[in-house]
């Protein structure tokens, strides 16, 4: 990063790092600390990275590396604006004496106060349901009130849609992560959708959009599909073989 990528130049970084030597990267590993650091270097005012990392269970008891590197983050001058949940909603069965793991931690830190916010939306399960807020008891159905209290009533309408919350469920797996064969040669790749719903959330059209541990290349490929430029940074010359394959049908795409 040092050498090619200038100071305060990125708007939005997506990545998972290897973490916790649950998989073998071609051998590969990396300095945490150092690209931390490199990535409060390379982020714009404004900018923010999504972190996407979890915890090894070794002897009993969970690493709690998510948390030592949130916290370095932090202290190194970014905010950790929020921390969000990636629920995997098909998670393989395992036999534990806890209940299974089936998700990890989306870190979203911020360098100052995002410059951007385009808030992602779900259905709202009671769209257009009316409610009365006069009553001291709250809210209540309007068709639970007497119909001569309604007509006094200031009424409030569910709207059809609201922002999401913070756990984001994604199925996982061949057909499911992506429908790109080729994108399984790497051995961890996180959803297609998960990359698309932050580039969106934290980022406009034209803006640069990052990911140091390209891997299969999945951030560079939504960030293009929604008109933002990427860069991407990979150690394994195989695993940029196939991230260059991968998005090889999406240069251009508008």
């Amino acid at each position: 990063m040092k050498e090619n990528i200038g100071k305060c130049s990125i708007d939005l970084t997506v990545t998972s790092p290897p973490y916790d030597d649950l998989r073998n990267y071609n051998g590969y590993s990396f300095n945490f600390e150092e690209t931390a650091q490199e990535l409060y270097r390379v982020t714009k005012d404004g900018g923010v990275v999504v972190w996407v990392v979890g915890d090894k269970t070794h002897k009993g008891s969970e690493s709690g590396t998510s948390f030592r590197q949130a916290l370095f983050f932090k202290e190194i001058g970014f905010n950790l604006h929020d921390t969000m949940i990636y629920r995997k909603d098909n998670p393989l069965p395992q036999n534990h004496n806890r209940y299974e793991q089936e998700f990890e931690y989306m870190f979203v830190f911020s360098k100052g106060k995002p410059k951007v916010f385009n808030p992602r939306k779900e259905p709202c399960r009671t769209a257009g349901t009316k409610y009365d807020y006069s009553n001291r008891g709250g809210a209540a159905s309007i068709k639970e009130n007497n119909p001569a209290v309604r007509r006094k009533s200031k009424c409030t309408v569910t709207k059809d849609d609201k922002t999401k919350g913070n756990i984001w469920g994604y199925l996982v797996g061949m057909h499911k992560s992506t429908s790109d064969k080729i994108a399984f040669d790497h051995p961890a790749i996180f959803p297609e959708k998960l990359a698309e719903d932050h580039i969106l959330s934290w980022s406009n059209e034209g803006d640069i959009v990052f990911d140091p541990f390209m891997g299969s290349g999945t951030t560079a490929k939504m960030a293009a599909l929604n008109n933002r430029k990427y860069i991407g940074t990979e150690i394994s010359k195989e695993y940029c073989d196939i991230a260059n394959e991968r998005l090889r049908n999406y240069i251009g795409t508008k």
